[in-house]
């Protein structure tokens, strides 16, 4: 098959269509780049010409104005205007370097670096020979040797505004024929726009109209012929009506060789209904009887799966109550655990207790000692205030009642010592009485664990047969539950053979419209 045959309606459509659009973008962007080109030409007008006029007009003002300044100093030669006016010359004299180094940095030609060449040399005499002297006497005060330099100024001024406008001149000339250059490029890419969108009006009619062929000889006749031929296949209408063969591998002649087909198969179709619906009205009626006995056996395991159902919950019930019996044993135990540990640590607190009772005790002797030597310190302080007369009695009297409160704390210590006693006394008999119930609760505690092993074993002996029940009670209700799919298998079996013989009466109905 050569590739024209091959190129499908809508390949041919695209590919039209995507010819048009490369065209109409072509156009566009030539368009677009004549736009860049005119604006690129402007550009460098704005760079190349514009911009230096712009310069040198500024570089020429500047001077000028410098020149007026020091016109003006040398009129009102105070210090106010002279500060005032040396300052703005300064500024102007930065600002004039600053535009001619600009200026040289730009691209010029061999004729304007002369020109601009002749331009510096004036700028600079005129600047360093004349305005930055005359400006320099000023300052000094030298004001009539300020007005003689000016006449220096004076001759110098026409050589440098010469200079200047030979410069400005051939700059707007430079300015003129880029314009020129630019007006003839225009002139050329209209020139190309237009031929190019004449081209594109040839291109399109020539596409549209290779399409139209394209079309008619895919479609291998008038649309109107082929909605005729398929509506009278819709209609059922297979007969040949007589039309002339159509080109090869266009539509007609696709839709006449489906209607040659169409009659071969619906003949095929007829006789497979015919069998189709004797097939399946048996297969209807083995189901049926398959549906009957499957129904017997589902309800003989329902009844079997019941049973075993109440078997699991009997079970269920004693692991449970085996189970929560392990736990109160657990908990008993742990309970008895916690009381022998509360009691041992009772049994150290009594023996901590008795500890301190005696330390206390000893600390008592060192009070009630230190109270003897307090009372026989004051007895002899209280001798030797009597020695000392009338002068000691104040002393004495302090003597003898730090010896009563010495008697009051031996008095005191000896009556803590006393409790004491008895409190180590009464603790050491609580100890015994606590270290004989730890004894206690330790038998407890042994026989609590005893037991709660002996009911762990117990839970764990029904655990097992509870879930060995199960897996019994669970392999039946699979059992029922697989022998419930398959009865609902019988029966979808079944409806679907009746459905069968059902849509093969459909179809014997919809091939009958046909007529061969």
């Amino acid at each position: 098959m050569t590739a024209k045959a091959s190129m499908t309606v809508g390949r041919s459509l695209a590919l039209g269509v995507g010819l048009l659009i490369a065209l109409t973008l072509f156009v566009s962007l030539l368009g677009a780049w004549g736009l860049r080109q005119s604006d690129a030409a402007l550009h460098a007008i704005a760079e190349g010409s514009v911009k230096p006029l712009g310069q040198l007009g500024e570089i020429k003002y500047l001077v000028t104005r410098n020149r007026i300044l020091i016109m003006d100093v040398a009129m009102h030669a105070t210090p106010d205007v002279i500060a005032k006016r040396s300052k703005e010359y300064g500024e102007n004299k930065a600002k004039t370097a600053a535009l001619w180094s600009a200026y040289m940095a730009a691209p010029m030609n061999d004729q304007e670096r002369a020109l601009a060449s002749n331009a510096e040399q004036a700028r600079k005499a005129l600047t360093e020979q004349g305005l930055d002297v005359v400006l320099a006497h000023e300052q000094a005060g030298r004001i009539e040797d300020g007005w003689r330099q000016i006449d220096v100024v004076s001759k110098l001024a026409p050589a440098f505004a010469q200079a200047m406008d030979k410069l400005t001149e051939q700059q707007v000339q430079s300015a003129e024929e880029s314009f020129q250059a630019s007006q003839a490029s225009n002139d050329r890419l209209l020139l190309i726009a237009v031929v190019a969108t004449l081209g594109a009006l040839v291109a399109g009619v020539w596409i549209g109209v290779g399409m139209t062929r394209s079309l008619k000889r895919s479609l291998g006749a008038e649309p109107a012929d082929l909605a005729a031929v398929a509506g009278r296949i819709a209609q059922g209408s297979l007969a040949n009506d007589g039309s002339a063969p159509a080109p090869h591998g266009s539509v007609m002649a696709s839709m006449q060789a489906m209607r040659t087909a169409l009659v071969d198969l619906v003949g095929s179709v007829r006789t497979g209904v015919d069998n189709v619906s004797t097939a399946s009205a048996e297969i209807a009626q083995g189901n049926a009887d398959l549906s009957s006995r499957t129904e017997q056996q589902a309800s003989s395991l329902q009844e079997t799966a019941a049973s075993m159902e109440q078997l699991t919950g009997t079970v269920r019930s004693s692991a449970d109550t085996a189970l929560q019996a392990n736990q109160l044993a657990k908990g008993a135990s742990a309970a008895a655990a916690r009381g022998g540990d509360a009691v041992a640590k009772v049994v150290r607190t009594m023996s901590e207790i008795q500890s301190s009772s005696h330390r206390i005790a000893d600390i008592t002797s060192v009070i009630d000692g230190i109270a003897f030597q307090t009372n026989i310190l004051a007895l002899n302080a209280a001798v030797e205030a009597a020695r000392a007369g009338e002068q000691g009695r104040g002393f004495a009297v302090v003597a003898s009642e730090v010896r009563t409160l010495a008697q009051r704390s031996a008095d005191a210590a000896r009556q803590i010592k006393t409790l004491i006693n008895d409190s180590v006394q009464k603790v050491q008999a609580g100890d015994a009485l606590v270290q004989e119930a730890g004894t206690t609760m330790n038998d407890v505690v042994a026989q609590v664990q005893s037991v709660s092993s002996l009911m762990a074993e117990i839970t764990g002996a029904a655990a097992e047969q509870r879930q060995g029940i199960e897996q019994v009670g669970n392999a039946v209700t699979l059992l029922d539950q697989t022998t419930q799919q398959n009865a609902a298998l019988v029966e979808q079996s079944a409806a679907a053979a009746e459905s069968l013989e059902q849509q093969a009466r459909r179809l014997a109905d919809a091939v009958s419209v046909f007529r061969l």
